[in-house]
């Protein structure tokens, strides 16, 4: 059977079990129960996850993400992340990912889009710094194999009804649209037929601040 592994902030929280049951008996899927929140995280605990968890060597697929937390703005400070650290470390992601996942097609999911005009002054997002991030993000990755998984242009124009807040899409048409970009794109590289799980109905998980960050 193949095998994923699944990195990424609080929007892969809510599409990741669709994936999972999307993918019975044709894949494992396997991701942390941690919010993989800003890239730093990510790059710092990517192999500690995988050891934790007894996750396999031989994994098929890796599909991440990171940006949403490091384009937060808390304050009027600015990004936490400037631009400069932040494509310093999606390169240093994709290298540590292949080092631990040496077998392993990638796939880099954009950051997707928010309702901006939702958030106060004092914690915001902004779709253009959110564009400028993921422009960096795709140069950076220019050169290796890595697919980019455009998922900030399925969500830009989205309807306001496909969020469940300002940022997550935990709805069934949320979950239907960003979980299946994901899941198109999950079995393109493994090269295999999977169409997904009904949606209506869907549990996505329960968060809190605690969970998904801001």
């Amino acid at each position: 059977m193949k095998k994923v592994v699944l990195y990424g902030d609080s929007i892969r929280i809510g599409y990741e079990e669709y994936i999972r049951c999307s993918m019975e008996g044709i894949a494992e899927v396997y991701f942390p129960s941690d919010n993989c929140r800003y890239a730093q995280y990510l790059f710092r605990l990517a192999h500690v996850w995988k050891e934790k968890n007894n996750w396999p060597d031989d994994i098929d697929v890796v599909h991440w993400n990171a940006g949403l937390w490091d384009v937060l703005e808390l304050f009027g400070d600015g990004p936490l992340s400037s631009i400069e650290h932040y494509r310093d470390m999606i390169v240093r992601i994709d290298r540590r990912l292949r080092l631990i996942y040496p077998n392993a097609k990638m796939i880099f999911a954009t950051s997707t889009a928010v309702v901006e005009e939702e958030y106060g002054p004092e914690k915001c997002r902004h779709n253009s710094v959110i564009e400028q991030y993921n422009a960096v993000a795709i140069d950076a990755l220019k050169g290796t194999d890595t697919v980019i998984n455009d998922l900030y242009a399925i969500t830009r124009d989205c309807p306001r009804a496909l969020h469940s807040d300002k940022t997550h899409y935990y709805t069934e048409g949320g979950v239907a649209l960003v979980g299946g970009q994901v899941l198109s794109a999950i079995s393109r590289a493994l090269e295999v037929e999977c169409k997904g799980i009904d949606t209506k109905g869907f549990c996505t998980p329960h968060y809190s601040k605690d969970t998904i960050g801001f």
